[in-house]
């Protein structure tokens, strides 16, 4: 035991220094969703029962611009490993254009959705709260994808502290904007769900605005700025970029896909079954985006490694993400198992809300380590560039397994949201394994080479 922890010392420390700041950050988003929904929750079910829909609807063009802007930290990483600064700031600028043309694109798509949300057999009385608080969030998702590319950029170059600064400040504007706006705080009206989604819109374009302004006028990134100023568009670049972001966004859009459809699957179910829903899935992200902070270090180092062509230390770059990631579960599964309760009561009052997302915690509580897992070696695949077979391993994973045994369980057999919920660790769990073994399978494929 003694060998293994001196063999990976080094190692454990390079990512924590690393992925703190990147933990720190997630933790804010993730104490925002809780006292998003809280404050939701507590102003009327109904309207948490609303946010619930729209969020994880939502939740999957987010997640797809964030997997598309992913492509930019490892192709980064791979220049920084080299000292190649000119050249990384080349990527920014193609990164940026990239990630705009994508935002419009997802923005696009999602008007379909708003004028659509009537068909898809949601309770009545929710869609004159699901409506505009869907328009509101949808006019943000550009700006959620300029700030996704100057992050993705900034922790391609090892500094991951400033992200950090301005997600934790973001956070904190949006819940003081909640409560002026959800409850009509100083003399602010008193707007409920609504309020909360121009909240969320104001923080987002701040937090675009803050990260553009560090890298154009101030001295922090001045050796990528002369790179960004001294080039022009490349076609080779977006196309890079294009071709690897398309293949994450679709795996990470894949992967919170098992959780958005059943969302419309459970609002069959009625309106306490998607309360409950809501604040359980709030509630587990504590460890999917723990998790990812640590996967995006090891994506980081990973990248770093392989653009040197040093593939011994890439794997125990990987490996040292998992144990650290492995450690953060255990605690975590520990937390959701003996306070979910307590912590479902923070949402709401209902005792048939809570009872409900009590137990499907316990769900959560059970593929806490396969998250992890999953969530490790698609980051470690990233950082060597290996993202083609990832989507199709998630399509298996979550669209042929884990939503029909879901669907199975909750619908056909009538199990309720519990059984829709069932499929979840099925599902997280192949995916893991199957990361695992491409990874390295390709990293022993370059290795020979």
């Amino acid at each position: 035991m003694r060998s293994f922890f001196a063999k990976y010392k080094s190692h454990h420390s390079a990512t924590l220094a690393l992925g703190i700041p990147l933990v720190l950050g997630q933790l804010g988003q993730i104490i925002l969703g809780f006292v998003d929904g809280a404050m939701i929750g507590n102003y009327g079910t109904d309207e948490l029962a609303a946010a619930s829909f729209a969020v994880n609807v939502f939740n999957m063009p987010i997640l797809f611009g964030l997997g598309f802007s992913y492509a930019l930290t490892p192709l980064v990483g791979q220049l920084f490993g080299r000292r190649e600064h000119l050249e990384v700031g080349q990527m920014l600028r193609n990164g940026i254009v990239a990630n705009l043309v994508m935002g419009i694109l997802i923005t696009a798509l999602m008007v379909v959705f708003v004028l659509k949300v009537r068909s898809f057999g949601q309770p009545e009385e929710l869609y004159p709260l699901i409506i505009p608080y869907s328009w509101v969030i949808l006019i943000s998702l550009i700006f959620i994808m300029i700030f996704n590319a100057f992050k993705q950029f900034a922790d391609g170059v090892n500094d991951t502290k400033t992200s950090m600064w301005i997600m934790i400040g973001g956070n904190a504007l949006n819940i003081l904007g909640n409560w002026l706006l959800i409850y009509g705080k100083w003399g602010f009206p008193e707007m409920g769900l609504l309020g909360a989604g121009i909240a969320t819109l104001a923080s987002r374009v701040l937090m675009a605005a803050a990260f553009a302004y560090i890298f154009f006028f101030t001295k922090k990134y001045k050796r990528y700025l002369v790179g960004y100023l001294r080039s022009s568009y490349s076609p080779m670049h977006h196309k890079t970029l294009n071709k690897m972001g398309l293949m994450v966004g679709i795996q990470m859009a894949m992967e919170t896909g098992i959780f958005n459809i059943s969302t419309i699957m459970i609002g069959w179910l009625g309106t306490v079954a998607l309360a409950a829903h809501h604040i359980a899935i709030t509630i587990q992200t504590i460890g999917f985006m723990t998790y990812y902070g640590i996967g995006a270090a090891t994506a980081v180092r990973v990248s770093n490694y392989y653009g040197t062509g040093d593939v011994a230390n890439a794997k125990k770059a990987a490996s040292s993400g998992l144990h650290i990631i492995i450690a953060m579960a255990l605690v975590i599964a520990s937390g959701l198992v003996l306070f979910r309760y307590q912590i479902a009561s923070l949402f709401n009052s209902d005792a048939d809300v809570i009872t409900l997302a009590g137990t499907l915690l316990l769900i959560g509580a059970a593929y806490q380590i396969a998250d992890g897992l999953q969530v490790n070696y698609a980051n470690a695949l990233r950082g060597i560039s290996r993202v083609n077979a990832m989507a199709i391993i998630s399509f298996i994973c979550y669209f042929m397994v884990a939503l029909p045994v879901g669907y199975l369980l909750g619908i056909h057999l009538q199990f309720g949201v519990v059984g829709i919920w069932l499929g979840f660790p099925v599902g997280l769990s192949l995916a893991g394994v199957f990361f695992y073994i491409w990874f390295n399978k390709s990293i022993n494929k370059i290795r020979r080479f």
